[in-house]
């Protein structure tokens, strides 16, 4: 397990229950000292990493580095979280890394969240533990 300069969370953003629970097994195989939390809706992460809503006065829970963001979910999906997340005031989205996830085989899917400015890379569910090391290797400093 290795540890990160600067991360001291990981949000799943998924409205599959057992897709978030894999994929918290395989972060938990990989990163050591991060807590992994996982939501089931946009709004809640939104209001989430903005302190808003059920997490008004929760500045003691630890804030993400990384969000694994699922495209499609019922109500809001990954495009509308970006559309909002592209609003938000820049202290919210500070050092915040932002991976889309798809089981989708549409290309077009890949080519869209390329493209938005917010995502650093598009990756195929379910997430194995050399892909998350991959991601967290290029943004974070491992710690020795």
């Amino acid at each position: 397990m290795k540890r990160y300069e600067g991360l001291e969370a990981i949000l799943l953003v998924d409205d599959d229950l057992p897709t978030n629970f894999i994929h918290n097994k395989v972060i938990q195989k990989v990163v050591a000292d991060a807590a992994v939390k996982s939501i089931t809706n946009v709004q809640e992460a939104l209001d989430f990493i903005t302190y808003s809503g059920i997490y008004e006065n929760t500045s003691e829970i630890p804030r993400p580095g990384v969000i694994f963001l699922d495209i499609n979910m019922p109500g809001l999906n990954g495009w509308d979280f970006m559309n909002a997340y592209d609003q938000l005031d820049k202290r919210f989205k500070a050092r915040l890394i932002i991976i889309m996830l798809s089981t989708s085989p549409d290309p077009e899917d890949k080519k869209q969240a390329l493209m938005d400015k917010g995502v650093v890379t598009f990756l195929n569910k379910p997430l194995r533990p050399e892909m998350v090391t991959a991601v967290l290797d290029n943004y974070f400093k491992e710690i020795l």
